[in-house]
């Protein structure tokens, strides 16, 4: 076991990255076909190919999904995970070929690097050809530019970045998630309630201001930046319809909840997918219930794991700095 999605048999991640532009994609490659649903609960979100996930359509199965920076601009990468799919015969049976369905979800990164950089075809066949069973979390793939705690834009933001973990239990299911953290709230630890990264306060100190707290106060910008999004996926061996898989994916958003404060605005675009490869029988409230937990353990595993690249702080920058009895970098 990995504690990572990828411990849900014929899952694969991989990352391909830009740390020139600051962008990147990962890909979640599931070759062998999943149900697949979605949520989606903020206002901004930028998408391809998800109305293959609508219970009506006639596509029963998904064959990847990928994560990009680059805002809508990202959204082209997914054309080289087809072509990687469909040179191995992967996707949907029409007759005369198969198309690979790969729905497409991305964050904004633009700020962070080189606006004019996003995520390539190139980039999207490059983290195909990544993807393994090892994955590997912070600033790396599609986060490579994350931030979190943007109420005042990078001026006193943080890195966000990639996590996974995973579940598995006595009777065999097997439940893992993936997220990409670029929120425009902070991060919170949903076991002690403290912020973990986020918002920082003026000076650098306190470390962390409270997005909520300083909304309360009144401390806004005239208009808030479009510069967020936290994207999940979930990934589980359970035998599910559509309809079933959408409801673990809306469960699921409390994993989001939990541990980011606030979240689902109307400058996020926060969605969740889920996957069912349909190895094993379950129930749907066991497995969106444990789909909210992983979800959140992902969440804290992606500023844990996250690089500031010298740019923002990161999580481990803050926690260096508490050690040494330093102010932490502004």
């Amino acid at each position: 076991m990995f504690n990572a999605i990828t411990d849900v048999e014929g899952i694969k991640v991989g990352h391909a990255s830009d740390f020139v532009g600051y962008t990147g994609c990962s890909v979640i490659l599931c070759e062998q076909g999943a149900v697949c649903g979605i949520d989606i609960r903020g206002s901004a979100a930028g998408t391809r190919q998800i109305d293959a996930l609508s219970i009506n359509h006639v596509v029963e199965q998904v064959h990847s999904i990928l994560l990009c920076g680059g805002s809508s601009f990202g959204l082209d990468a997914s054309t080289g995970v087809m072509r990687y799919l469909e040179e191995r015969g992967v996707g949907f049976d029409v007759g005369v070929m198969k198309i690979p369905i790969v729905p497409t979800a991305v964050i904004f990164d633009l700020v962070f690097g080189d606006h004019r950089s996003r995520p390539t075809p190139q980039m999207g066949f490059e983290a195909c050809l990544n993807a393994s069973e090892k994955v590997e979390e912070g600033s790396v793939g599609v986060g490579v530019g994350a931030t979190v705690g943007k109420l005042f834009a990078l001026s006193r933001a943080m890195k966000g970045g990639v996590g996974t973990a995973s579940v598995a239990t006595p009777d065999g299911c097997i439940v893992g998630a993936f997220v990409v953290v670029n929120a425009f709230g902070d991060i919170i630890d949903n076991q002690t309630g403290k912020i973990i990264a986020g918002l920082r306060g003026e000076g650098g100190l306190p470390v962390f201001a409270s997005t909520v707290d300083c909304l309360k106060k009144g401390q806004t910008k005239k208009q808030f930046g479009m510069e967020n999004t936290t994207l999940g996926v979930i990934a589980t061996n359970a035998q599910f319809n559509k309809r079933e898989i959408t409801k673990v994916a809306q469960m699921a958003q409390g994993g989001l909840i939990k541990t980011i404060s606030p979240v689902h605005t109307t400058f996020d675009g926060d969605l969740v997918f889920a996957m069912a490869t349909g190895r094993v029988d379950a129930d749907v409230n066991r497995i969106g219930v444990l789909a909210e937990f992983v979800l959140a353990e992902a969440v804290k595993r992606a500023v844990k794991k996250a690089d500031g690249f010298g740019k923002i702080p990161a999580c481990k920058d803050v926690l260096k700095d508490r050690k040494s009895g330093s102010s932490p970098a502004r």
